[in-house]
């Protein structure tokens, strides 16, 4: 759960601070607000945080990625490679700007695979989603250098990675930009919220001008009479998920600590199991530690495991039967199911690529997703939880 374990007397504080001045909107109210500016004040923390040069603070980290996508002007006619293993989301998306979303490989860290990734550029190809799963960095540098050498955007979905980094450098700090979600599962929560980061001027700006229906936030106009260089729409970040967001960054140095030392005692029982592996990570020091992956030699094995462990209370997740993170899976999105009844915009003559979801094109997922167990780290786990978790894991080996 990460940071909702630990809201509190603080993110009480920097909530108390919006009420009071009855102010909820970022925007506008300047005299009734008092100088309290929580989001502000929450994008610039973020910033500073990341060793970015802007921040924006958006609704939620699904909204982050359509005001990125759209910033960076992805649009019909346009592909964009994604990996395969991933929230929907990122897929959703991408369909959202009317461009369509390329399914790539993975690798055994879990995330997109850049030689794969390079095998699927086309003509068509705008943009790269490498998205940091379960909290541990994608090959990031490689991915980089293959979009820069064919010329492609590249968006980091950093969305369950946030305090992650990649040889010292911070996820959503490598593409031309990156996001973040807050959602109440998420490393830093703000019940639902997201950000997006950039070093690109343009980019911020087409953004912020987007995320708030085309106002150019003009300090000495009034905001009713700014003029307009795009339309946009509503994902601003309001008052009060800038308070909690305010109040999660400063403890998540701590949260990472713990997941961090909580994960190591985990492993090390599971390293005594015969035939168990683990993640490759590629930058172990960048990992936030928010999940445990490991794997067996055969699937079958990994099932008859993962039925062991919940037998004695120990949870894990094998992805590749997962409806939610895994492409295959998406009956309504194979279906071409999207919001828009002419399922736009699959079927937009606008788009003269072709593209295939099926499973026999990732066959490093079907393989990898199908051995791997995933066990989600808690920051705040006693030794007594702890013990029991061992203890299960030893019992659940004798079934191997």
């Amino acid at each position: 759960m990460a940071g909702a374990e630990l809201i509190g007397k603080e993110e009480i504080k920097e909530v108390m601070d919006v009420l009071e001045t009855g102010v909820l909107m970022r925007y506008g109210f300047d005299k009734e607000r008092k100088g309290v500016f929580k989001v502000r004040e929450f994008e610039e923390a973020f910033a500073t945080y990341c060793r970015a040069q802007y921040a924006l603070g958006v609704t939620s980290g699904s909204s982050a990625l359509k005001v990125a996508l759209t910033a960076m002007d992805v649009g019909p006619g346009d592909e964009v490679i994604v990996p395969a293993f991933t929230f929907l989301a990122t897929y959703e998306a991408v369909l959202e700007v009317g461009a369509i979303p390329v399914m790539a490989d993975i690798d055994d860290s879990l995330n997109l695979d850049p030689d794969d990734m390079e095998k699927r550029i086309t003509p068509y190809t705008k943009a790269v989603i490498p998205v940091h799963m379960c909290g541990a960095p994608a090959r990031i540098d490689k991915i980089v250098a293959v979009a820069e050498k064919h010329n492609i955007l590249v968006l980091e979905d950093n969305a369950q990675g946030c305090g992650g980094s990649y040889r010292g450098k911070m996820l959503g700090t490598f593409g031309n930009m990156g996001i973040f979600s807050f959602d109440y599962y998420k490393t830093v929560t703000t019940g639902e919220g997201g950000m997006i980061l950039t070093d690109d001027k343009d980019l911020y700006r087409r953004a912020d001008w987007y995320h708030d229906h085309g106002h150019d936030h003009n300090p000495n106009v009034s905001r009713a009479m700014e003029g307009r260089t795009i339309l946009g729409f509503n994902f601003r970040m309001n008052e009060i998920q800038g308070a909690l967001g305010l109040a999660q960054l400063r403890k998540l140095p701590t949260i990472i600590a713990e997941q961090r030392k909580n994960k190591a005692t985990i492993k090390e029982a599971l390293g005594n199991v015969p035939g168990v592996g683990f993640r490759n990570i590629p930058d172990p020091d960048g990992d936030t530690a928010t999940f445990l992956g490991f794997n067996l030699p055969e699937e079958g094995m990994a099932e008859k495991f993962q039925k062991a462990l919940s037998a004695e209370g120990v949870d894990t997740v094998c992805f590749k039967k997962n409806s939610w993170h895994y492409l295959p899976n998406w009956e309504h999105f194979l279906a071409r199911s999207t919001a828009n009844s002419k399922k736009y915009p699959f079927m937009d003559p606008s788009y003269r690529g072709k593209v295939n979801y099926d499973r026999s094109t990732i066959p490093q997922a079907e393989d990898i997703l199908g051995r791997t167990l995933v066990m989600g780290i808690s920051v705040w786990m006693p030794e007594e939880k702890l013990s029991k978790i061992k203890q299960g894991i030893e019992k659940a080996a004798k079934s191997l």
